[in-house]
């Protein structure tokens, strides 16, 4: 699940290693995200170190009595570095060939005095197998880059597809995992 939004002040606003709190609508849609995984059986609760994320475990605890979630310090966002809290109109203005570069989602790409892509890949590929060997319905609480790359990683897909993956706040992806490492996304 994504964290609950962060609020309309950084809606559209790139927010990695910021450690923003919660917006006033986001425990609302904690709690409708709980109820639609009311019922099921968690083995594993997790969390990324960001409060907004923590602040949604904490919801989610509660509203399905799992108490309090582990948290994993890979689960965390991209560090945009100097982007961090602007908006890409404002990205593209400060930093025009730099943005068009990040748009490729290269692992090459670093995000000016932030994060290395692929560094963030990797660290997000890792910390999703170590989550799928586990048995049983595991809950991550993170971030929507980290959603989108695990995606990916399940899919098979090839991680520029990352973007085609609108993860918006309080969103439940549900994937199978498979022994052979590959997932399949669940609607329902």
């Amino acid at each position: 699940m994504r964290h609950g939004s962060t609020g309309s002040a950084l809606a559209g606003r790139m927010v990695g290693a910021s450690d923003v709190s919660l917006g006033p609508e986001a425990p609302a849609q904690v709690r409708a995200a709980a109820a639609r995984l009311a019922g099921v059986n968690f083995s594993a609760f997790y969390v990324s170190p960001r409060l907004r994320a923590r602040e949604s475990a904490a919801i989610m605890g509660r509203e399905l009595d799992l108490g309090e979630a582990e948290v994993i310090d890979d689960l965390r966002e991209v560090d945009f570095g100097r982007w961090e809290l602007l908006n890409f109109s404002e990205i593209s203005g400060r930093d025009p060939g730099i943005a068009a570069r990040w748009a490729v989602w290269s692992p090459d790409f670093v995000f000016p005095e932030g994060e290395r892509v692929g560094n963030f890949i990797a660290r997000v590929k890792v910390c999703a197998d170590t989550l799928a060997r586990q048995d049983g319905n595991v809950l991550v609480v993170a971030h929507g880059g980290v959603i989108r790359t695990m995606v990916c990683h399940f899919l098979g897909l090839d991680l520029s597809q990352y973007l085609l993956f609108d993860v918006k706040p309080s969103a439940v992806v549900v994937m199978d995992i498979f022994t052979d490492g590959r997932g399949v996304i669940v609607f329902s």
